[in-house]
């Protein structure tokens, strides 16, 4: 260990320095979220943390909108080929060069890009990690990012939320108290709705044909590794984080619900609902995809008039026929005496 330490002081320094502009970003919307709630609570208040930690990741999640609609729509579509990709697995089942080959042609014909799906949880990972150290660092004075003063770290420190600090964390503990249980409860609800977000998608949105092979076997997989990993690694997360992470997970959950609900796969029991609500409204599904707005009501034509209201002359010919002028007999010119009786 000791030959390994002058190794990994500048590998350190080198993380940090790649950090340092999203600690300069979170920080800086964290201390500006801060300053506006403390305008109406005090400001070492937990709740004023609280809610600038929610306005943070409501703000981080805002902008990962696109992404995340990409996200879902990649991972509806990859699972969706997977009946012709085991059509391509038996046909070249003793050649993965060609089979490998043959499944990009499969993608890029399709417009699907395989590492589409990971894209969001990728990008908000350097996210979550600079939190981490944020909060984590002014837990332990060892403060990250611009805007976080020795002042603002102090009062991070001392800030409660039932009890529990906010930098504290369930490992490692002297005694189970409030500390504890305000993190149990956070950790069980990060992790229960991780599981509901991965099982909405799987559950609602997936055809049944989907539903098989080894695509959908790594996605049963990730829908119960995922959880269980964040559960164990969420003992060591500050209060702080947990509360970030269980906020953005809460958000997944809405989000995807609506872009389930407008935009559903055909052939799954989302679309099966989407039918149904169109039709309660009156308008045909057929005419429209998911996502469109349904096609507005127009006016009758007036040939179409002319046919209800002509009958079978104008129903053969689609114009209503003219009808035959009446020439009207001028009365015969008589004479004064006559038209004076």
């Amino acid at each position: 260990m000791e030959t390994l330490a002058p190794m990994l002081v500048p590998m350190a320094g080198f993380w940090d320095t790649i950090m340092a502009p999203l600690h300069w970003a979170v920080s800086g919307l964290l201390v500006l979220a801060h300053n506006i709630f403390s305008l109406v609570f005090h400001p070492d208040s937990g709740i004023t943390w609280v809610l600038a930690i929610i306005v943070l990741t409501i703000v981080i999640r805002t902008l990962l909108i696109p992404l995340f609609v990409k996200q879902i729509r990649s991972s509806r579509n990859m699972m969706t080929l997977q009946p012709k990709v085991r059509e391509l697995q038996k046909k070249y089942a003793h050649d993965r060069e060609k089979l490998g080959q043959e499944t990009m042609k499969m993608y890029k014909e399709e417009g699907v890009n395989p590492m589409a799906s990971c894209f969001p949880l990728l990008l908000q990972m350097p996210i979550f990690f600079a939190l981490f150290q944020v909060i984590n660092g002014a837990a332990r004075n060892n403060i990250k990012g611009a805007f976080m003063t020795p002042e603002l770290a102090a009062l991070l420190r001392e800030a409660t939320v039932f009890g529990a600090p906010l930098a504290g964390t369930f490992l490692p503990m002297d005694a189970f108290g409030a500390t504890q249980i305000v993190a149990l409860v956070l950790i069980l609800a990060m992790v229960g709705s991780q599981f509901y977000v991965q099982l909405q998608l799987s559950a609602k949105n997936m055809p049944p044909e989907a539903m098989t092979g080894p695509m959908a076997q790594q996605q049963k997989m990730m829908l119960y590794l995922f959880p269980i990993i964040f559960g164990i690694g969420g003992v060591a997360f500050p209060i702080g984080l947990l509360i970030y992470w269980t906020a953005s997970n809460l958000w997944s959950m809405g989000q995807q619900f609506y872009v389930i609900r407008q935009s559903p796969t055909p052939g799954t029991p989302a679309y099966a609902a989407w039918e149904a609500r169109m039709r309660m409204k009156g308008h045909d599904p057929s005419t429209f995809k998911p996502g469109q707005k349904p096609p507005r009501a127009t006016e009758v034509p007036a040939a179409v008039e002319t046919v209800e209201a002509t009958g079978d002359d104008a129903s053969t010919t689609g114009t209503q026929p003219e009808r035959p002028r009446v020439q009207r007999q001028q009365p015969r010119r008589q004479p004064r005496s006559n038209r004076k009786k």
